[in-house]
């Protein structure tokens, strides 16, 4: 790279913040502080509300909107690479048009599978869920109404998905796809995207957090209080398995209720709401350990990776994404997927061998400087765009 880059980051924020907004967050900060001009262009979940169920299924669709207002962006002034983190719902593949129509390479991040999956996390009453994948019309999602329950809403996503593979989107209009993991590019692959268009980058924490002293004496719990989440899971094994050991739960979302019930019983177990980023970054730092229970397939999980950047361990189910960044008995342990039992056996096994806790730490640290750090992370994002720019 001779020059520093020009950057159209697209972005469309989830009504809860998630995982997904603060990695965006995380790649603007990261260019920008290297030098690099990034415009974020953002629309937000909000606005649903406002615009109603029928708009926002058409919009997932096409959106005139935001195929005008981009196109303005580009006409405007000359960008080196359009990067789209998130466009569902509400900016829509028309964005990718817009690009086109401008002469910008288009790079689109994987963040989730809603392209192959009406669900985003492949997961279905309460399991894994891959009946769609592979298949012109995700027809089994529409049956289940796995898009918040809701048919419209569904069928808005399969047809989404179906009418832009049949006009050559996704084939076309986009330069390159980057993956946060090996499993992730795979079920792609698997759905009949080119291996060669999909590239592998590790989501990174960035700035550096800097190691915690782990002296709380706590479990944690972050993220949305969700059934695909895994809550079910770990309740269970504080409640049932009888840990006697706190935990703190922090986030919000569908099963709030059934946290705050859980609380209000078990003395070990503290609902401590939403946090800002720096408590949460707090909590983690001091957390014997994080736990990561999801049912449902991460592209990623980036409270593990988070975890390991402040050198706490994490205990992580072992599929999808997470197993790509704990390794089991030096960063963290393994479990099997909703098994309550193993989660206790794990669980127990790491409060009964505090050394082994802080080897642990050290390990998560190294880990972390190794391939999760913004360093390693900017020079694999800068090759990239260049790359793709030069094409």
């Amino acid at each position: 790279m001779t020059r520093p880059l020009r950057i159209l980051m697209l972005h469309n924020r989830y009504l809860i913040r998630g995982g997904e907004d603060v990695s965006t967050e995380a790649q603007v900060d990261l260019l920008r502080g290297a030098g690099h001009e990034v415009v974020l262009f953002e629309e937000s979940n909000e606005r649903v509300a406002e615009l109603g169920r029928l708009v926002t299924a058409s919009r997932t669709i096409w959106s005139r909107e935001s195929y005008r207002r981009v196109a303005g962006i580009l006409e405007e002034s000359r960008f080196d690479v359009v990067h789209v983190q998130n466009w569902f719902p509400l900016l829509s593949p028309s964005v990718y048009y817009a690009a086109d129509k401008a002469d910008v390479p288009v790079i689109q991040s994987l963040r989730n599978f809603r392209l192959v999956c009406p669900q985003g996390m492949l997961y279905r009453g309460g399991s894994v869920c891959t009946d769609c994948i592979g298949r012109s019309v995700a027809w089994p999602g529409v049956k289940y109404r796995c898009y918040r329950n809701s048919t419209l809403g569904t069928a808005a996503v399969a047809a989404m998905s179906t009418g832009h593979r049949w006009a050559g989107t996704w084939k076309r209009k986009i330069s390159r796809y980057v993956a946060p993991s090996q499993y992730a590019r795979s079920v792609f692959v698997d759905a009949g995207w080119d291996p060669e268009a999909i590239d592998v980058i590790p989501n990174f924490i960035y700035p550096d957090p800097r190691e915690g002293p782990g002296d709380g004496g706590f479990a944690l719990y972050a993220g949305r209080l969700d059934p695909v989440k895994g809550l079910d899971t770990l309740l269970a094994a504080w409640e049932q398995g009888g840990i006697e050991y706190p935990l703190k739960i922090a986030g919000s979302g569908p099963l709030l209720d059934r946290v705050e019930a859980a609380a209000f019983r078990n003395p070990f177990v503290e609902y401590v709401g939403m946090l800002d980023k720096a408590v949460y970054a707090e909590l983690v730092g001091r957390a014997s350990f994080v736990v990561v229970p999801t049912v449902g397939i991460e592209t990623f999980g980036r409270v593990a990776a988070e975890a390991l950047a402040k050198g706490t361990p994490a205990v992580v189910a072992d599929h999808g994404g997470l197993r790509e960044i704990v390794v089991a008995g030096e960063t963290g342990l393994l479990f099997p997927p909703g098994d309550v039992v193993a989660l206790v056996d794990r669980i127990r096994s790491l409060l009964a061998d505090p050394q082994r806790l802080a080897a642990m730490r050290e390990a998560c640290r190294r880990s972390y400087a190794s391939t999760f750090s913004g360093d390693r992370a900017l020079t694999a994002w800068t090759d990239l765009y260049s790359e793709v720019r030069m094409q």
